[in-house]
């Protein structure tokens, strides 16, 4: 008998190591605050993972574009620019949470701020990674279509 329980008994271990290892997270509805939430369902999550939206911001082509080029903020091109950069990062964002096993990406601190505290990985840097590995070839849509027309 003894020879079967203890088997037994490692693989129950085992299985309640693993299921408390994966636990299933959630943010209740009064802390939700879906302009911190890039990707997932905040009902139901594993693997969190928070980013530094402004760091990830600041390494886009576009901002560099803006800084270097000394654009004027409020102009039209400085907010053509910063639309291109902030659709970048959510592209990047969303590319992150799909190809990788974080089922939640929130702004850095929100979910260590809850009333019960939800530990998260740091993957800015992940992100920007993920962004700079785009293809892009500097030009803006209106160089792009000049090029065209010189052809």
């Amino acid at each position: 008998m003894g020879k079967r329980v203890l088997p037994a008994m490692v693989l129950a271990l085992t299985l309640a190591a693993a299921a408390a290892f994966a636990a299933t997270h959630s943010i209740p509805k009064e802390e939700l605050d879906l302009q911190k939430i890039f990707w997932g369902k905040a009902s139901s999550f594993e693997k969190p993972g928070e980013i530094d939206y402004d760091s990830i911001l600041v390494a886009t082509p576009e901002h560099t574009k803006i800084k270097k080029e000394k654009i004027k903020s409020g102009t039209g091109k400085y907010w053509i620019l910063a639309s291109k950069a902030s659709s970048r990062v959510k592209k990047a964002i969303s590319g992150v949470g799909k190809d990788t096993d974080y089922d939640l990406i929130a702004l850095s601190g929100y979910l260590g701020a809850l009333e019960s505290p939800i530990a998260a990985d740091d993957i800015t840097d992940l992100v920007i990674a993920a962004m700079v590995g785009e293809k892009d070839d500097g030009k803006d849509d209106g160089e792009k279509q000049q090029s065209k027309n010189e052809k």
